[in-house]
């Protein structure tokens, strides 16, 4: 199981904000270092690694174009499906 670290830092004047020294030694993350910021509800989570989820979903579109399929076919399908099982 991984160890959760805790440490409160504090937002600069100019919306700076510095990652601990322990933090920034054990993931080896140095100035320049980019980071995909998540907002669940007013909880942030920072990571060091590049967002997928644009290219994710981008992936998922290209299929079901190459499908014949588009949004509103999906939630036609989805309304029909709970109609039938309600």
């Amino acid at each position: 199981m991984p160890v959760v670290i805790s440490e409160s830092i504090q937002m600069a004047q100019r919306g700076q904000l510095t990652f601990p020294k322990p933090m920034r030694e054990k993931y080896a993350l140095k100035a320049g270092t980019k980071f995909t910021v998540i907002d669940l509800g007013g909880v942030f989570v920072f990571s060091p690694r590049p967002s997928r989820i644009d290219e994710l979903a981008e992936r998922v579109a290209d299929l079901l174009r190459d499908k014949g399929e588009s949004l509103e076919s999906l939630l036609l399908a989805l309304r029909e499906e709970r109609e039938d099982s309600y």
